[in-house]
């Protein structure tokens, strides 16, 4: 979905608050990039924005359906939650095993992904397009929105620790991105002050529950939206721009 504007110029800034554990995120994220996908949705700038659906979540992680019972009363209903996510991705083409994901504290992995989009390569701008998988949709270009997805998949579909420095480490270098230097970024604490400054922030402008996504610092929509109607937000908010 890269498209004739490779620099991002004239895209819509759109900021996606998401966690990498969270079911209804990456849900959200292939509804976004179908969305992205329709002919009336104006090219848009992605920048990955950090929340944290459980910052108490200890360093060793847990598999989730423990978790699941414990916050939400018991293995029935916990079992209940998972088939319905489920059901839920797989009609966006996602293969959730959730029966062997670990519970996570998600610090690091948004260190990480802070660093990815500050070190400029490859800008996150998408033109629409009809291009793509065969659901009509394609992934996000740019190392951020690859490493995001990247980590998506390792906790839903794979069944990794998504708090080990050696998958994140593992991940980065996936996409692109420089293995020492991951290295390097996760064991010095690198990204720290800004990512807690961009959780606060989150905090401040009422953002409680994720996806949640900011078109051009003004208007936010909240939750996994249908492609059609995150289509119409942005191309209305992109044609106020211009006005």
């Amino acid at each position: 979905m890269t498209g004739s504007n490779p620099t991002g110029a004239d895209a819509l800034d759109v900021r996606i608050y998401s966690d990498v554990v969270c079911p209804w995120c990456y849900i959200g994220k292939r509804r976004f990039e179908a969305a992205l996908a329709l002919p009336e949705c104006p090219p848009v700038r992605v920048r990955w924005m950090p929340f944290q659906l459980d910052p108490g979540a200890p360093a060793q992680g847990e598999p989730v359906a423990e978790a699941y019972a414990k916050k939400f009363g018991g293995a029935a209903r916990a079992q209940q939650i998972m088939a319905q996510v489920t059901e839920a991705a797989a009609g966006e083409g996602l293969e959730f095993h959730l029966d062997r994901a670990i519970r996570s504290n998600t610090f690091d992995a948004h260190r990480l992904l802070w660093w990815a989009g500050s070190i400029g390569a490859n800008p996150e701008t998408s033109t629409s397009t009809s291009t793509g998988s065969g659901s009509g949709s394609a992934r996000l270009p740019g190392q951020q929105s690859a490493l995001k997805e990247s980590l998506l998949a390792a906790y839903f579909n794979e069944g990794l620790d998504v708090s080990d420095h050696r998958v994140l480490a593992a991940r980065a270098t996936e996409v692109g991105l420089d293995t020492d230097q991951a290295t390097e970024v996760l064991a010095s604490g690198t990204g720290t002050d800004e990512v807690r400054s961009e959780l606060a922030d989150a905090m401040a402008h009422d953002v409680t529950a994720v996806p949640t996504f900011i078109l051009d610092g003004r208007l936010a929509i909240p939750g996994a939206q249908d492609p059609a109607t995150i289509a119409r937000h942005l191309a209305r908010i992109a044609a106020s721009t211009t006005q």
